[in-house]
């Protein structure tokens, strides 16, 4: 059985998301099936709890409706990414504004070039962030993230871990994670922390 569900998504917490629930429900969908986010900022995806209810009640023949494939992502590579995966589920897109149809064979032919288009985004995405790593490299500055820990950090993680303190505790008091104080108190011993 085809269950019509939506999306709805605001950038930010005064906005308001009626406009877009009345669209939704004018065009069939049922106003308890009808999922919501108000984000802030540069969220991912795993930030969007209504986006994930969703993606997991969805079942093959579903119709997921939404004003505006916009509401789908914080960028178009992401959009284009949840489009197609949304295809492979063999879950339907309706969206409002573009027209875009899914569960037809002119919808699914734009929605194959906007996973197109995703998939080079993304390898053009790669490809900037090694030209950017190399470029870095090349002029000796530091690749990759800040260390959390100064080197005097990593040297007093160390003292501690062979003063006997556990992990937790030199964790806590340097206010890292475990895995961190691990990498410095093995940095340490190596002799690079110093």
């Amino acid at each position: 059985m085809t269950t019509q569900l939506g999306y709805t998504r605001v950038s930010t917490h005064h906005q308001s998301l009626d406009q877009q629930d009345d669209e939704l429900r004018a065009a069939g969908v049922p106003a308890d099936r009808i999922y919501a986010d108000r984000m802030t900022g540069t969220s991912t995806k795993e930030q969007r709890p209504g986006l994930t209810a969703l993606l997991d009640y969805a079942r093959e023949g579903d119709v997921i409706v939404v004003v505006g494939i916009d509401r789908l992502g914080r960028n178009a590579a992401e959009v284009m990414l949840t489009i197609r995966d949304l295809g492979q589920r063999g879950i339907v897109l309706r969206s409002l504004r573009e027209g875009i149809d899914t569960g037809n064979a002119t919808g699914r032919m734009i929605a194959g070039i906007f996973a197109s288009l995703a998939e080079l985004e993304l390898e053009l995405q790669h490809e900037r962030r090694a030209a950017a790593a190399a470029a870095r490299k090349a002029r000796g500055l530091p690749v990759g993230r800040p260390p959390k820990l100064r080197p005097d950090q990593v040297a007093l993680a160390g003292r501690m871990k062979a003063a006997g303190e556990p992990v937790d505790v030199i964790a806590a008091a340097l206010g890292v994670s475990r895995a961190t104080t691990y990498r410095a108190v093995n940095l340490h011993a190596a002799g690079d922390g110093l």
